[in-house]
C-alpha cells in the first residue's frame, strides 16, 4: 500500500512555523491518510513548538548563510550535510510534494526536491520575500504569497492566496465598541522589550485616562514582573499582564486596538481578525521586512505605523488618546483591512497542494 506524504520544510521563527502547522492540519483534515513530515532546524524554540503539536518532524544541522565572519563560515560548512540529509529523506520517504515555508532550513530540502523532479511549492508570508525564497524562486513550481507586491519576485509562478492562520482568527465576530478602549499589547511569542518599555514609559502621560482604558499586555518571560510593577505604580488596576497567552485569538476578539510588531504572521492574524493596530516594526528585522509588511497594512488603511525611532512616551500616549477621542478611526481601519483579506487561505493553499501532488511510494 502506498503512503501519501507531504514534506513541509522551514521554520526557525514562529512566523514561518505557525503557517506550516496550519497548512499541515488543513491537509490532514481533507485527507486523513496523508502523512505530513515537518523538516526544520535544531533550534530549541522550534523543537518545543513541534513537540507540543505532536507531529512527525525531523531536524537537520543547518544555520543561515547571511552574516559575517564565523557565522557565515559555519553556515557554509553545514550545507553539504544538510543537502545529504535532504537527499536521503527524499529518496527514502518519496513525498508527493515538498512545501517550503521560508527560513534557511527550507533551502536544501526544496532545492533537492526540485532537482529530483518532485513538485515544489513555497509560501512567502512577507511583502519582500526572504533570502531563501528569493534563491528558490527560479527552481520551484509554484509560490503562494500574501501580498500583491510580492508577485514580481516569482516570475509568473506566484499566486496571491494569503497566509494560513488559525481558523479561530477568521471566525471572530465583528468588534463591539464600548465606553472603554480595550488595548492588547504583544510583541510575538517572546515579547518585545522595546514595546514593554515604550508602553510603561507612556503610562504617566495616560494617568488621566485610567478609567477609560482596559489593557492586556503580553511581555515575554523576561519582563513580566517589571511591567506588572510599572502598571501598579502608575495606578492602572484594570490590566492583565502575562508572559504568554495560549488563547491569542480570544485576546484579539476582546481588543479594540492592538499594539504590536509587524511580523508576517501577526499581520496575517490582524487581517483575518479585522482588528485595528498600531504597528512598531522590529528595526533589526532582516532586510527591514517588518517595515514593509506594516507599510502594506497602512497603505490599505488598516493600521498605523510607528517606527521604533519615534516610539517616545509622548508620541505613543498621544496616539492612544486620539483613538479614545475618535473611535471612528478604529472602524475605518477595520474596513481598510477588508481589501487584504483572502477567504480561507489555508483551504485554498491545501487545494493547490493536492492538485500538485504525485502518488508517493510505500516506505
Amino acid at each position: 500500500m502506498k503512503t501519501k506524504r507531504v514534506f513541509i520544510s522551514g521554520g526557525g521563527t514562529g512566523g514561518h512555523l505557525y503557517p506550516a502547522l496550519v497548512l499541515g492540519r488543513t491537509l490532514r483534515d481533507a485527507d486523513p491518510g496523508l502523512e505530513i513530515v515537518f523538516i526544520g532546524s535544531r533550534r530549541a524554540a522550534e523543537q518545543r513548538i513541534l513537540a507540543a503539536q505532536n507531529v512527525r518532524s525531523t531536524a537537520m544541522a543547518i544555520e543561515g548563510l547571511k552574516g559575517r565572519g564565523l557565522k557565515s563560515v559555519r553556515g557554509l560548512a553545514l550545507l553539504p550535510g544538510a543537502f545529504l540529509k535532504s537527499l536521503t529523506l527524499l529518496l527514502r520517504l518519496k513525498p508527493g510534494l515538498v512545501v517550503g515555508v521560508g527560513g534557511y532550513s527550507s533551502g536544501p530540502v526544496v532545492l533537492t526536491a526540485a532537482w529530483l523532479g518532485i513538485p515544489t511549492l513555497i509560501l512567502e508570508q512577507n511583502v519582500r520575500p526572504g533570502f531563501t525564497n528569493r534563491m528558490l524562486a527560479r527552481w520551484v513550481d509554484r509560490a503562494v504569497v500574501a501580498f500583491d507586491a510580492s508577485l514580481p519576485f516569482f516570475r509568473g509562478k506566484g499566486l496571491r492566496l494569503g497566509n494560513p492562520v488559525r481558523d479561530e482568527f477568521a471566525a471572530l465576530p465583528p468588534r463591539r465598541p464600548g465606553d472603554r478602549l480595550r488595548i492588547l499589547i504583544f510583541g510575538g511569542s517572546q515579547g518585545s522589550r522595546v514595546l514593554n518599555r515604550g508602553l510603561t514609559a507612556a503610562l504617566p502621560a495616560l494617568s488621566g485616562f485610567r478609567d477609560r482604558l482596559d489593557i492586556i499586555h503580553q511581555t515575554g518571560p523576561d519582563d513580566r514582573q517589571a511591567v506588572r510593577r510599572a502598571y501598579v505604580d502608575a495606578g492602572f488596576a484594570r490590566v492583565v499582564v502575562e508572559a504568554y497567552f495560549d488563547d491569542m485569538p480570544a485576546r484579539f476578539g476582546w481588543a479594540d486596538l492592538i499594539i504590536g510588531r509587524a511580523g508576517a504572521t501577526t499581520c496575517a492574524e490582524l487581517i483575518a481578525a479585522g482588528r485595528a493596530s498600531i504597528l512598531v516594526p522590529f528595526a533589526g528585522a532582516a532586510e527591514n521586512h517588518q517595515a514593509q509588511n506594516a507599510a502594506a497594512l497602512e497603505k490599505a488603511g488598516g493600521a498605523e505605523v510607528l517606527p521604533e525611532s519615534e516610539l517616545t512616551p509622548l508620541r505613543l500616549s498621544e496616539r492612544i488618546r486620539v483613538y479614545l477621542a475618535h473611535p471612528e478611526r478604529l472602524e475605518a481601519m477595520e474596513r481598510g483591512l477588508q481589501s487584504l483579506k483572502t477567504p480561507d487561505a489555508a483551504g485554498q493553499i491545501a487545494a493547490l497542494c493536492r492538485s500538485m501532488m504525485k502518488g508517493g511510494e510505500e516506505e
